[in-house]
């Protein structure tokens, strides 16, 4: 039987997160994963000439005291990343084009001219400044949520007056901010909030909170990146570092069954078994609950989210000769008619940078990803060349594609998300923000309060490149906390 300290399972962002920052401490890590390249949702793949992202095409993190930023300082590594200068192009239904700009009063004055002026400064300013204090606070309290004596000591000691007084924002929604600034009237308004928020916290205004509802709207007025060659460059220095330091990623297993074994962990695969003193789950919630033995994981069977309450995608990768130059990279299109089959009502469009000659084998071609919304994918069977002919009829009335000039159109669906990742019913995008649930009561990183812990997008704080990233800052922190590793 092979042993390691710790076994992975899934090389998601936040796995690798913790995989790279226990090896730094000396133990000897091991990944299994069912694919055969690293990286879940942030990753690019080769197909007939053009570099496609797997799943995350923005890039948010990088910076002070923010995660993605935190953990490459622990471990001394750095990205080529290019600075945006305009992070995201909006398409509302009424045909209007709206910069959001990094730049508060730039973006406010923007907001402003598209929207009106009644209540948008204070919306606005309200918003960014509740973004920063989230941001200024994620790697304050690593012990959150607070579940052990141990947690709420530490968070007891580096708890301010400033976090206290920011509480009040986890029972509030975004509708009750629009309220407070009388924009819940404003229609085109209240439709691009909805429409912001799906790209982050998965839910609408009226289930999402203050704290990362604020949050995910003011994404773009930080800086937003691009990596050369697509999101796997900023996966494979993780790699490297995890394999200099004796660690090992196991590819094309899929872990099966994990059981506890005289105070280790028995992780089987079709092909071994893995001895380990600790076990991270990098796999979704829904797809550990179904690998564990244990009494203790299967006791947070109700924190669970169905599938009626999960969204998968649906993705196009295109490659294609553009016929003009764009000024942003990214863009959200506002559909006068929801798509055919899924009912979304808009659709996010994310281009190659123009400097990057890397993702295209041709001269002058681009690659573009484009995907949706996909509600409730266990219970959906859908017509994928209706919704592709949709789309890309959308993309050229908007102006983004010529048809004569589309060299390459392939799609995926909850089918091809399960195959690619092994996530259950395909759903991506991790657990949706919901009102009833507070940041307090998310799962914790703790599966069974002995050594087996859970990262990635379906435990707290939930969604993106900046949340996978924490999630397995967390969870080393609180085997620290449980272990003294």
């Amino acid at each position: 039987m092979k042993k390691s300290d710790v076994l992975i399972i899934g090389s998601g962002l936040g796995s690798l997160t913790s995989a790279v920052l226990l090896a730094k401490k000396g133990l000897k890590v091991r990944i299994i994963e069912q694919n055969w390249q690293a990286g879940g949702c942030t990753g690019s793949y080769w197909r007939k000439g053009y570099v496609f992202e797997t799943g995350a095409t923005t890039l948010v993190g990088l910076g002070k005291g923010l995660p993605l930023q935190y953990l490459l300082d622990q471990i001394g590594v750095e990205i080529e990343a290019k600075k945006l200068n305009l992070p995201m192009q909006v398409r509302l239904k009424n045909g209007s084009l709206l910069n959001r700009f990094e730049e508060l009063e730039a973006w406010i004055a923007e907001a402003e001219r598209v929207f009106g002026k009644v209540g948008q400064r204070q919306f606005w300013e309200e918003c960014y400044s509740i973004s920063q204090f989230v941001w200024k606070n994620s790697l304050s309290q690593l012990s959150f949520p607070p579940r052990k004596a141990k947690d709420f000591t530490k968070a007891i000691k580096s708890v301010s007056f400033e976090q206290l007084a920011n509480l009040k924002n986890a029972f509030l929604s975004v509708e009750s901010l629009l309220r407070k600034y009388n924009l819940h009237d404003n229609q085109p308004f209240c439709d691009f909030v909805n429409e912001q928020l799906l790209i982050t916290a998965q839910n609408h205004k009226e289930e999402v909170n203050a704290l990362f509802g604020a949050t995910a709207l003011c994404y773009t007025n930080y800086p937003n990146y691009y990596v050369n060659g697509g999101l796997i460059n900023l996966v494979k220095p993780l790699i490297e570092f995890l394999t200099n330091h004796g660690g090992e990623i196991v590819f094309r297993e899929e872990v099966s069954k994990i059981d506890s074994k005289g105070g280790s962990y028995v992780t089987s695969t079709q092909k071994a078994d893995y001895e380990s003193e600790f076990v991270i789950s990098g796999i979704p919630f829904n797809n550990t609950l179904e690998v564990f033995q244990s009494d203790k994981v299967h006791s947070l069977k109700p924190k669970v989210l169905s599938s009626e309450q999960l969204n998968s995608a649906f993705q196009l990768g295109i490659g294609f000769i553009p016929h003009k130059e764009f000024d942003s990279i990214h863009h959200q299109i506002h559909l006068s008619e929801p798509l055919p089959e899924i009912g979304s009502a808009s659709i996010f469009v994310s281009l190659n940078h123009p400097e990057d000659n890397s993702r295209t084998d041709e001269e002058g071609h681009a690659v573009m990803s484009v995907s949706t919304h996909i509600p409730d994918p266990a219970n959906r069977v859908i017509d994928g060349q209706k919704v592709e002919g949709a789309i890309i009829d959308e993309l050229i009335r908007q102006g983004f594609l010529l048809r004569e000039n589309i060299k390459l159109v392939h799609s995926s669906s909850p089918g091809s998300w399960t195959k690619w990742t092994g996530r259950k019913w395909g759903f991506v995008g991790g657990y949706p923000q919901f009102k009833k649930i507070k940041p307090w009561q998310m799962l914790d990183a703790r599966l069974d309060n002995h050594k087996a812990y859970q990262v990635g997008d379906t435990v707290y704080p939930g969604q993106g490149i900046p949340g996978v990233t924490l999630s397995g800052i967390i969870a080393v922190e609180k085997m620290e906390l449980d272990w003294d590793i």
